[in-house]
């Protein structure tokens, strides 16, 4: 290891870097890579700068990430390698004198164990992948986060992706493709992303997977590098000077050209500086690419990485400042419902009492309209009650007619059965209130329904009132709920007897001296009036059938006109009603002497009298008499149902409304506000337990990371003018033929308020 090491130290190709801004910059993102680790899951739109390394399957991606370390760290193989999304954060730290270990490995999911061995970071890491994605070339999205801090690196975040594969091996599912296509996705589309597309020189370059998904991320072609591996082995006679020209795929940041080691430079252990060493050769002796230096090579691969994602990362920084700003109030936010813990009985009974008051003003805001939270969409809270007793209670009875389910036939009926055995002179008083009291009964049961469903709504206010504290505890919100129910079933008792008792009130009494009640006397008129109007119409239909009948000739039968048989013998005598029939002929021939049975008259026989009696025939008195009943049945009616419809709103607001607004709260302190049950009410949730812990954690993660950025911003600030726009990283300035950094920089900006462009045809370099 040690050997290796000078090697690549000693090395021309690759400089060791001085600490500038640039380093100082990505450093700090590197620390805020660390910093955030934890939550990246958990929040996915915190988004760092990171440079994304996509490729095909043995495109070289292995090779360009471990020439960039200078070590041999990562899994080898024929098949898939890459299962699991390796972030790898780079971090330059000089050599000082007297340090035992120069260079090491850190994994996030082993803190405080370093890695001085890089074979042992290439088995941890397939054992790492194994442990996640199984060991038969399974894929898993789930990341692996590992540091190198070495004095032989440039500081940058690199995430090594899987390789994009076509047929599934081992345990991979059919969609193998599409999965990973939308694993490598997820990453670079990211704004935030830098994508370093890897493509082989020794395959159809115009055809590259890495290209394609690059552009599909990134239309405008302003976040991808092109990296072309494997030059040396390209046929003879041809080279990929058009494409490192960028005359085939245009891209902003343009295309690095590099030599990676062959697989028998492996199995032979070739170190990565000699493979570098091999790489200038190549690229001096070459007669085409000696002409290209600026874009071929690792080592200017790794400057202008460094570079790009230097400047990108000042891009993004106040938009990554605001993320974070964002998040940070909104974890606070959280920790606020969530509350302190509460250690002493005098805490618990101070959040006690102020939960208990705070459920009971939300309760009368939203009675009395003044709630914070109205809705614009439906009624809410009292709006409701209101709409229950005005436009259900009272426009429902306003419908009602009293005679509804009364027949002239059954007034009829009442009125005769009120006569007695003699005809009424006038109208009985009797079956008026025997009517009137069975119709007022009739309005009982709306009453009591009003009251269920006013009772109904307080029980939904009353859950919808709840206020954000009481989420902590469960048990309070419980007994809360349990003890409003009570109270309200207690103050619906109240309310239900004095309905009951209006209803009684209103039966028990017949107040004929009301002076809405219309009386007999204009009843009287308002009958005869309805009579002529109806005799009218009688006469006129009367004239019409005597003209047909005389017409015609014919005589209408009398209902009382009963033909005579035949064959019947008739008796004249008079039968007696206790004799029968024989006994009166026989006495018939006692007093006459002699038989006259031919000429004797037939006894007349009465029908008897059917169980269920019915009046057959309505006279003009009895029209009228139903007619004067109607009215006042009516008249009365109307007088009680008015009555009803203002007491019984009243009553309920009053019994069970109000009740519950103004004594709520002392029922609660009754029946909670005691020491021996404050530990029981406040326990608290196990799962807001553990919310509580992760979000202050969360929260120390989102304010160091901003005091880390402010840092940033401050040496950004305070260095700019001295060092110019040239903040490479102790490396020589790239020359002209690189895309200019700044220029790229505000036309990145530029993406921001325009539509989405083609990729660009120009094709100057």
């Amino acid at each position: 290891m040690g050997e290796e090491a000078r090697e690549v130290g000693s090395s021309a190709t690759s400089p060791r870097p001085s600490v500038t801004i640039g380093s100082s910059l990505i450093s700090m993102i590197n620390k805020l890579q660390d910093i955030l680790a934890p939550v990246v899951s958990d929040k996915p739109q915190i988004s760092l700068p990171q440079v994304a390394v996509v490729g095909s399957q043995s495109s070289g991606k292995s090779s360009v990430l471990e020439s960039l370390v200078g070590r041999d760290f990562l899994p080898r193989g024929r098949d898939i390698c890459t299962r699991r999304p390796l972030v790898l954060m780079l971090e330059y730290r000089a050599e000082e004198p007297g340090d035992e270990h120069t260079e090491w490995g850190e994994f996030r999911h082993l803190p405080g164990k370093r890695f001085y061995d890089f074979s042992a970071i290439r088995r941890e890491i397939q054992a790492e992948t194994d442990r996640e994605a199984g060991l038969n070339k399974g894929v898993s999205d789930k990341q692996i986060r590992l540091k190198i801090t070495s004095p032989n690196v440039l500081n940058m975040t690199l995430v090594d992706l899987p390789g994009i594969t076509k047929v599934p091996v081992g345990d991979q599912p059919r969609d193998i493709e599409a999965m990973i296509r939308k694993m490598i996705m997820d990453y670079i589309t990211q704004q935030n992303c830098i994508i370093l597309a890897v493509s082989p020189a020794n395959s159809d370059l115009a055809t590259s997977d890495a290209l394609q998904m690059a552009r599909e991320a990134d239309p405008n072609g302003f976040r991808t590098i092109g990296v072309i591996t494997k030059l040396d082995i390209m046929d003879r006679g041809t080279d990929a000077c058009n494409f490192l020209l960028g005359k085939v795929i245009p891209l902003k940041l343009g295309y690095v050209g590099v030599v990676n080691r062959s697989q028998e430079d492996i199995n032979k252990n070739r170190g990565i500086a000699a493979a570098l060493a091999y790489e200038e050769k190549f690229f001096n002796e070459h007669p085409v690419y000696s002409n290209l230096s600026d874009r071929c090579g690792m080592p200017q691969l790794a400057r202008n990485l460094n570079q790009i994602l230097e400047q990108h990362i000042k891009r993004v920084l106040p938009d990554l400042k605001a993320r974070l700003n964002s998040q940070m109030v909104s974890v606070s936010k959280e920790l606020q419902a969530y509350g302190q813990p509460l250690e002493s009985k005098m805490a618990q009974g101070v959040v006690l009492l102020n939960i208990l008051t705070k459920y009971c003003e939300a309760f009368a805001a939203m009675l009395e309209g003044k709630s914070q939270e109205m809705s614009t969409k439906e009624l809410s809270g009292g709006a409701r009650i209101h709409y229950i007793l005005q436009s259900i209670f009272v426009k429902s009875l306003e419908g009602v007619d009293p005679c509804d389910d009364l027949t002239d036939d059954d007034i009829r009926t009442a009125i005769q059965n009120a006569s007695g055995a003699k005809n009424a002179l006038f109208v009985p008083e009797v079956p008026f209130e025997f009517l009137v009291r069975r119709q007022i009964a009739r309005l009982l049961d709306p009453s009591c329904q009003c009251l269920h469903f006013v009772y109904d709504e307080l029980v939904k206010i009353s859950r919808a009132c709840e206020v954000i504290e009481l989420q902590r505890f469960p048990v309070l919100r419980k007994c809360l709920d349990e003890i409003v129910v009570n109270f309200l079933r207690e103050g619906a008792k109240p309310a239900l007897r004095m309905i009951e008792n209006l209803i009684e009130m209103e039966v028990d009494y017949i107040n004929t001296s009301h002076p809405r009640f219309i009386g007999g006397k204009k009843a009287s008129e308002l009958a005869m009036q309805q009579l002529k109007a109806q005799k009218g119409v009688t006469d006129v239909e009367g004239q019409t059938s005597r003209t047909v009948q005389a017409k015609t000739g014919s005589r209408p039968q009398l209902n009382n006109e009963n033909p005579v048989s035949s064959g019947s013998t008739r008796t004249w005598g008079i039968p007696s009603i206790f004799g029968s029939r024989t006994s009166a002929v026989q006495s018939g021939r006692r007093f006459g002497e002699q038989s006259h049975s031919e000429s004797m008259p037939s006894t007349i026989n009465l029908r008897e009298p059917p169980s269920i009696l019915r009046p057959t025939e309505t006279t003009d008195n009895e029209a009228a008499e139903i007619i004067i009943t109607k009215l006042l049945l009516q008249s009365y009616y109307d007088i009680v149902r008015k009555n009803m419809q203002d007491l019984v709103p009243k009553a309920i607001m009053h019994f069970l409304v109000n009740s519950t607004k103004q004594n709520l709260q002392t029922a609660f302190i009754q029946k909670l506000y005691r020491e021996n049950m404050f530990d029981e009410l406040l326990k608290e949730h196990d799962e807001l337990v553990s919310k509580r812990k992760r979000n202050e954690k969360l929260f120390e993660v989102f304010k160091q990371s901003l005091q880390t950025l402010e840092k940033v911003e401050f040496d950004v600030s305070s260095q700019t003018s001295s060092l110019g726009t040239d903040f490479s990283v102790g490396l020589p300035r790239i020359p002209s033929t690189l895309p200019d950094l700044h220029k790229t920089s505000e036309i990145i900006q530029f993406t921001h308020h325009s539509f989405s462009m083609p990729y660009t045809t120009d094709t100057t370099a």
